[in-house]
């Protein structure tokens, strides 16, 4: 298993620094190891897409936050697993990339590619799903490319012809004055390319829409507000672009004995007058079944019993957390006559041993003033 360098020493930042700083590295360092200023060189590539996995992870205050907090594994638990390869850089940096450089990658800044929307699908789990994790399937509904046509909108056998209104450059160009006034070309919108014969799937659209079966693996330990990243299952892209991403965000239902504090799991247990003073034994459920403890004597009530790896696992590591048991005591509400007769003669008990208490404390104050 590749243990992953420490995204700040990759950017070589400290963790106060603020995201326009860590941006105007990031800059640096991509310029420095961009694959078309390095052909060929693997030592390049490979820092290359290092420092934009910690630029992605550092310039998201969520994403940055959770890795404070939890290091890889806790981005590993919300489904970030960093970029598959330099397209999925160049799709997510374009806009960047322009901005620093004044190209993508080579022809790629000149294509008409776009990466495809993301889309947010929201899922509701039980406690249990969510303490000890899941694999489930959802349904979503997205574009696709269209497999009649590969996404190019032409019915089979054809292909888009180069706009005669452009000559295929997209825009239209007319002079006013000393100014030459640009404009996207009305005939092909943009595109520089005209579809003669559209595609009888999509008309022409190049994209279907489609309801898909996504499996998705839940990890042990989300909580209300987790977000899981599938790659490349959001909106189809265009003309070639990568298709974007799916999210899932994740919702927790509340269980009724059981709550939740980070790794810890607090229940309340009711137990007796009787066995909080005499003590005794009892079965408590857990995360993982029953378990058997022992009330000590004299038990009082919101006193705590702590119950270690009993708890939730963490998204940083996988150690459990603990189960806080909290007692409460039941005073009994319905006695028979035995029981009232039994209670009445402990009062009396409890009553003559506070007199003897008071009259003591009473005789040695007089002593001590005699």
């Amino acid at each position: 298993m590749t243990t992953k360098r420490d995204y700040y020493e990759i950017l070589g930042v400290g963790r106060q620094t603020d995201s326009s700083a860590i941006k105007a590295v990031y800059r640096k360092l991509a310029l420095k190891y961009h694959p078309d200023r390095n052909p060929g060189d693997k030592e390049a590539e490979e820092k290359f897409k290092e420092a934009a996995e910690a630029y992605e992870v550092l310039r998201d205050p969520q994403k940055r936050n959770i890795y404070d907090q939890f290091g890889h594994q806790g981005l590993e638990g919300t489904g970030f697993s960093g970029f598959g390869g330099f397209d999925d850089i160049f799709s997510s940096f374009g806009d960047i990339f322009e901005d620093f450089f004044g190209f993508g990658r080579g022809r790629r800044s000149r294509s008409r590619t776009q990466r495809g929307a993301d889309l947010r699908y929201d899922m509701t789990l039980s406690f249990m799903e969510a303490a000890f994790g899941t694999e489930t399937e959802i349904e979503v509904e997205k574009t696709e490319s269209c497999l009649t046509c590969g996404g190019n909108g032409c019915e089979p056998g054809t292909a888009p012809e180069i706009c005669a209104h452009c000559q295929g450059t997209g825009q239209v160009s007319r002079t006013q004055g000393f100014f030459i006034v640009r404009t996207t070309c009305h005939a092909c919108r943009g595109t520089g390319q005209m579809i003669t014969n559209p595609c009888g799937e999509c008309g022409s659209a190049g994209q279907i829409r489609i309801r898909k079966k996504v499996s998705v693996k839940i990890p042990a330990g989300v909580d209300t507000g987790s977000r899981l990243r599938l790659t490349g299952e959001g909106e189809a892209g265009l003309y070639g672009g990568l298709p974007g991403d799916l999210y899932v965000f994740i919702h927790v239902e509340a269980h009724d004995f059981f709550e939740r504090n980070n790794t810890e799991v607090l229940c309340r247990v009711p137990i007796s007058f009787v066995q909080a003073t005499l003590g005794d034994q009892i079965t408590v459920p857990t995360l993982s079944g029953d378990r058997t403890i022992d009330i000590k004597k004299g038990t009082q009530p919101g006193e705590l019993v702590r119950l270690r790896g009993e708890g939730i696992p963490s998204l940083r590591n996988g150690n459990r957390g603990d189960q806080i048991i909290q007692f409460t005591i039941k005073t009994p509400t319905s006695l028979n006559k035995k029981q009232e007769e039994l209670l009445r003669e402990f009062a009396k008990l409890e009553s003559r041993k506070l007199s003897t208490k008071i009259r003591n404390i009473l005789k040695g104050e007089t002593l001590s003033a005699v």
